[in-house]
């Protein structure tokens, strides 16, 4: 009986435990006609796209000290996303087009909206909003730049300065965020947010100015 049950179990089946197999369990045991578009990676992505209009709805209040800590909550999950679908994909080898599409989408949507909403309630004013103008328009830049060089075939990976950048700009607007709030728990917050602000400022003209030379490399040559 236990040689019949052994040889109608898959020997890879006993060992479940092999990190190679899980790997391959999770990308080839999907449902029959499961589309890439809702794998786990991309999920999390459309979560952190669903995060913006929760966080700006509660940044409405910002002198309400639960609204701050609330939007700084979602706001953490949704950066913390940031690592993992991306992480995730090239682990479970679960890569889309979707994916990659929608990933630099959704950094650009939560950082913009967050820098508007801060900018609207103070958090952000003087010769820090300057900071705030210099990644919105890297931003739009970089955008531009991508529609342009994807008309001519060319792809323009994330640099490491980009995503030192990202990492910046997203500790800056979470201690932003807590704001007042967090001056309570920790005196100088929003000292630290604006400091942390004006660095993803330099990195972004740093990393700006990379793929600026890229794109302009490519229009001297055509």
């Amino acid at each position: 009986m236990h040689t019949l049950i052994s040889s109608a179990i898959p020997s890879a089946a006993i060992d479940a435990t092999s990190p190679a197999l899980f790997r391959k369990f999770m990308t080839t045991t999907s449902a029959p006609g499961r589309s890439k578009h809702f794998s786990l990676p991309n999920l999390l992505t459309y979560g952190r796209v669903a995060a913006v209009p929760i966080v700006v709805g509660l940044l409405y209040w910002p002198e309400k000290d639960w609204a701050r800590w609330a939007a700084l909550g979602v706001f953490a999950i949704a950066a913390i996303t940031d690592f993992f679908d991306g992480y995730l994909a090239r682990a479970w080898q679960q890569q889309s087009l979707m994916g990659r599409m929608l990933d630099p989408i959704a950094d650009k949507l939560i950082v913009s909206a967050c820098l508007l909403m801060l900018a609207a309630d103070g958090a952000i004013g003087g010769w820090s909003l300057a900071a705030a103008v210099i990644i919105l328009c890297r931003e739009i830049l970089v955008s531009g730049l991508r529609e342009f060089l994807a008309g001519l075939r060319v792809s323009m990976p994330v640099s490491a300065v980009g995503k030192w950048k990202t990492t910046m700009q997203l500790l800056a607007i979470g201690f932003l965020i807590a704001g007042p709030a967090g001056e309570k728990v920790l005196p100088g917050t929003e000292m630290i947010g604006l400091t942390l602000l004006w660095i993803s400022a330099i990195l972004t003209m740093y990393s700006g100015w990379d793929y600026l030379k890229a794109g302009l490399k490519h229009v001297a040559e055509e």
